[in-house]
């Protein structure tokens, strides 16, 4: 593998810098730097460190394909049920249309991903198969970590749960689960099931939890209790967590804040505009994660979406009414730091000896490249460019 010289850079700490990239990682930063490799002229843009999709359904997408009108009528139960319905006659789970919003999502710098999978007696584990295609073809230019997902619940569909298990023991990386209460109205009974697994495998959890208000408070206590005593810390993620979100009181929001950061459970956000603000201050000033993802992109479930986590990060600030610089960069956090603590990666970041994965934006601030979501001038994951100016390299 060639040197890399990013000439003219500048951090997000506002320092303007070389990066020198060498055997896939930052090897050294200053100015002045050579190299016998490649050399990039950057011009003084702002680099950023590769950003992490925390939450997203590719095998759900319609990317790449002819346009479908939104079809589901009523709530979650139908746009459930609608997408049974109408999988099969537009072919999806589809490795193209996959793999088309991958290459999509690595143009726009996205780097590492954790993508839900549904997993259920009518697909099987067609769609751990698709992803797995479509990554295949894409090997080296993002990295994508997999959660075997109940769409249609798990207690109340039968098989699901051998299913499940099956998939962990392919080598998906997490085990999930959806609304124990909400869904399977049986909470205690879906997040044993869950947590036993994980408990068996060492695999990670990753619940979606839509439920509100106490009710979903008592599962977020559901939730730490068993990664408390399963010894799981730093392996579990709520999604969504409405529950923490509005319509408990300012104490309770706090205690559970407290121990989500005592046993290291991240919460991931999508940003949503129908819904309250995650308390995204709070759970930064006391230590607890909150990772952010794009959901599903142009799929049944809806027609929006562009798969650019800048404009995910974007959508948070602007629901947690930011305006200042230092809190679009907590939002932007989410985007990146946020979600690789929330994935478990290693050494990654900008300082010297972590991976080479990385994006330029014509950018002089990170607040300005929230706001603008200017065009990724490149993108590099493990020293390597894979895109140029929103066009993926050869």
């Amino acid at each position: 593998m060639n040197d890399l010289l990013l000439r003219s850079v500048t951090l997000p700490d506002g320092t303007a810098t070389d990066l020198l990239i060498s055997a896939g990682r930052i090897a050294r930063i200053g100015n002045g730097l050579t190299t016998e490799g490649t050399v990039e002229d950057c011009g003084g843009a702002l680099v950023l460190p590769g950003f992490v999709d925390a939450h997203c359904h590719v095998d759900k997408t319609l990317w790449g394909g002819p346009w479908v009108p939104h079809s589901a009528a009523g709530g979650l139960a139908e746009v459930i049920a609608n997408e049974r319905r109408r999988r099969g006659e537009l072919g999806i789970p589809s490795p193209d249309y996959i793999g088309a919003l991958l290459d999509a999502m690595i143009a726009h710098g996205t780097t590492h991903a954790r993508s839900h999978v549904d997993v259920d007696p009518g697909v099987g584990l067609g769609g751990v198969e698709a992803v797995r295609e479509a990554l295949a073809r894409r090997k080296g230019r993002i990295d994508v970590e997999l959660v075997a997902f109940p769409q249609e619940g798990l207690l109340s569909k039968p098989g699901t749960l051998a299913l499940l298990e099956e998939a962990v023991r392919s080598g998906v990386e997490n085990i999930g689960g959806l609304d124990p209460a909400g869904i399977d109205n049986d909470p205690v009974g879906q997040l044993d099931a869950v947590f036993d697994i994980a408990g068996r495998y060492g695999c990670g959890v990753d619940i979606h939890l839509h439920d509100e208000g106490p009710l979903g408070a008592w599962q977020f206590d559901l939730i730490i209790e068993r990664t408390r005593v399963l010894g799981l810390a730093g392996k579990v993620t709520i999604s969504h967590g409405f529950g923490l979100c509005g319509g408990i009181s300012a104490e309770r929001q706090e205690r559970i804040i407290a121990a989500m950061a005592e046993q290291r459970i991240s919460m991931t956000t999508v940003a949503p505009v129908t819904r309250p603000a995650p308390p995204l201050r709070a759970m930064v000033a006391a230590g607890a994660t909150l990772a952010c993802g794009n959901d599903g992109v142009r799929d049944l479930w809806s027609p929006y979406g562009t798969g650019d986590m800048l404009e995910r990060a974007l959508f948070l600030a602007q629901g947690c009414g930011f305006r200042r610089d230092e809190d679009i960069e907590l939002a932007l956090d989410a985007a990146t730091h946020g979600g690789a603590r929330a994935l478990g990666l290693a050494d990654y970041g900008l300082a010297e000896g972590c991976f080479a994965d990385l994006c330029i934006v014509d950018a002089r601030v990170p607040a300005e490249a929230v706001a603008t979501r200017p065009p990724r001038t490149l993108v590099v994951k493990s020293g390597t460019i894979v895109a140029r100016h929103g066009t993926l390299t050869n």
